[in-house]
């Protein structure tokens, strides 16, 4: 794989490259692209992923090739400490709890130690904490160059490291925000840069689709109308109309997001079914107008007045292109003016309503941006390919003539595991199926002396399997300790998980990948249905229509690639090192019973497999004899 790659290096070549857990999938793109020379763009899936590579792979690997290669780490600028606002929040001493105002008083602490105002670096404030959205900029209020603390910022501190280091590490997020927005500061290193690296690249085309369409939301009017008033305070105490107009685009945003009972996806063509939307949508902007030519009027008393009046005139424009539909816009909408290429939707979120454009397919844009100057492309995962066929990820990101290569894990599967397919299991969409997946899985809970996952395709299947299971513990006596998604971070959560050694763990989407367990503390993987996408989700349908529009099978084509790809991830929990054994169960009976079962179990890595209960029970037996 290393020699593969600094090929592709030295070609100017794309390479996209499937490697198994357990490869070493981290060194064998580190070796050849610290060995090349020139500049190295490196994007992982998260911001854990960035520091590891950081902190741990990449030193370790400068070091052992004792090569003089400077690095340096880049995030979002909504992760690092703004001393203009720390400075307003400061003075303005106003909170809703008590542990914000702790937290800010750690935070000014911190901005005057560190030297990178990276928040990870401050362990004490958790990252999820409220003050943090008050201490740091956004691409909407950032002053910039007329900042009073420009010379101190920490984002362009983080910056001009990155311009001079050779290797800088992001993520997909910060990637493809700037390769469209030009704010992160990554379209800068582009043009001196010779290699870009997309680790954890099977992520990319649903990142992409994101920031290559347009959005907009509520809370960003929410945020305009905070600053403003803040501003107004401090620059403009004598106009008394604007406090009023920020308290009335308040509550019309606030207002819109009551039109709607529930959280969720839905198309705009269903936004009609609720009668207060529309009337609501166009109060709020109405008072997004009004109060965007209030502060035009006001806008020379400070650069903090003139950045909300900017603001403000760019989301009225964002708003209007969304009502309205409108043809300027850079990407035309499906079935609403004859094309084909994008659709448009709302996310319902609990306190905010968001506006999206999302296109359809990415290819033809992505093969845009990485077209022109001369550089390798490197796209790495364990899960890229169906049955060692890459035709589905070069299609959804326009890379019909990068070469592909695919290394298998070196872990002896057949040895190690097990994959087992219950028998007599209801159809997945029956309303008992959660108690059938727990009825199925308490036998191998039991053998495996709990250290288990079970990863469900939804937060309410979820939800409902641990009702079951607490309930079926206090039952039959079992003592294991149940921990569910959302108790805690995703990494206090594996923590606890392999300090107990015995755990349950019940987890959706965000366990079913990017998540490291070695040894014994994890045994047992479920999962309770192929991870098929929702075919209500806007986007999805808006996609398999158009393919199906055009002749083409929607299914076979597109969601069940997808759905492969990432069954292939939860999967990959179980081994993780050439001493890990353990059984994957697999509950849903379509493995067995469709036409495509077979090319989904063929593109896991090779299982024993068993349908037999007393089969997998005997595994753990046999590892517990073999242990003794």
């Amino acid at each position: 794989m290393a020699q593969a790659i600094a090929e592709a290096i030295n070609t100017n070549g794309q390479l996209i490259a499937e490697a198994g857990t357990g490869t070493g999938k981290t060194f064998a793109y580190l070796v050849p692209a610290l060995l090349a020379g020139g500049k190295v763009i490196i994007s992982t899936g998260t911001k854990n992923l960035q520091d590891q590579l950081f902190q741990k792979d990449l030193p370790m690997v400068r070091d052992a090739l004792k090569v003089p290669v400077s690095v340096a780490l880049l995030k979002g600028r909504a992760n690092y400490v703004c001393h203009y606002h720390l400075e307003r929040a400061l003075s303005e001493g106003r909170f809703a709890t008590r542990e914000d105002v702790r937290n800010l008083g750690k935070i000014a602490k911190y901005a005057k130690a560190t030297q990178s105002g990276d928040k990870s670096g401050l362990a004490d404030v958790p990252e999820n904490a409220p003050v943090w959205m008050q201490v740091t900029s956004t691409r909407d209020n950032c002053l910039g160059q007329e900042c009073p603390q420009h010379k101190e910022c920490f984002v362009l501190k983080a910056r001009k490291e990155a311009m001079e280091a050779d290797v800088v590490v992001v993520n997909h997020h910060l990637f493809f925000a700037d390769v469209m927005l030009r704010d992160e500061g990554v379209a800068e290193l582009l043009p001196a840069c010779n290699t870009v690296i997309f680790d954890e690249a099977h992520q990319l085309p649903e990142t992409a689709s994101l920031f290559f369409g347009e959005s907009v939301s509520t809370s960003q009017l929410l945020d305009l109308a905070r600053d403003a008033r803040l501003e107004s305070a401090a620059s403009a105490k004598d106009f008394a109309a604007l406090p009023t107009t920020t308290d009335a685009l308040d509550k019309a945003a606030r207002d819109l997001r009551l039109a709607f009972k529930q959280e969720g996806r839905m198309p705009a063509t269903a936004a009609a079914d609720f009668k207060e939307f529309a009337p609501a949508l166009q109060r709020m902007a109405e008072k997004l107008e009004h109060l965007s030519s209030l502060l035009e009027k006001q806008a020379e008393r400070s650069e903090g007045m003139q950045n909300c009046w900017q603001r403000g005139v760019e989301l009225l424009e964002k708003i209007g292109k969304w009502q309205s539909a409108s043809p300027h816009s850079n990407i035309p909408l499906s079935g609403e003016d004859g094309n084909d290429n994008a659709v448009r939707w709302l996310e319902i979120f609990h306190h905010s309503v968001q506006f999206n454009t999302t296109p359809l397919s990415i290819a033809e844009i992505f093969s845009r941006q990485i077209g022109g100057h001369p550089r390798a492309w490197i796209f790495t995962s364990a899960t890229l390919a169906v049955k060692r066929d890459f035709s589905h990820y070069q299609s959804e990101m326009g890379l019909p003539d990068a070469r592909t290569a695919c290394w298998d894990s070196p872990f002896n599967y057949p040895e190690q595991a097990l994959l087992y397919v219950p028998q007599e299991m209801p159809e997945p969409n029956s309303p008992a199926y959660a108690e059938a997946v727990v009825r199925a899985a308490l036998p191998l809970i039991g053998a495996s002396k709990g250290r288990a996952f079970l990863l469900f395709t939804s937060l309410r299947a979820m939800q409902r399997a641990y009702e079951i299971l607490v309930a079926e513990f206090d039952r039959r006596n079992l003592v294991y300790p149940l921990l569910l998604q959302g108790e805690g971070s995703r990494n206090e959560m594996l923590s606890r998980f392999r300090e107990l050694g015995n755990a349950v763990l019940l987890g959706s989407q965000s366990f079913w990948e990017g998540v490291d367990v070695r040894g014994e503390a994890l045994q047992l993987v479920v999962i309770d249905k192929l991870p098929f996408a929702p075919p209500d989700d806007p986007v999805l349908a808006a996609r398999i229509a158009r393919i199906n529009r055009q002749g083409r099978n929607a299914f076979l084509e597109f969601q069940l690639p997808r759905a492969i790809i990432n069954l292939k991830q939860g999967a990959g929990r179980l081994i993780r090192d050439e001493n890990d054994r353990g059984v994957l169960m697999i509950c849903d009976p379509r493995l067995i019973g469709k036409p495509y079962g077979k090319r989904i179990w063929q593109s896991l890595p090779p299982f024993r497999r068993t349908r037999e209960l007393g089969e997998a029970e005997r595994f753990f037996a046999d590892h517990v004899a073999r242990s003794a």
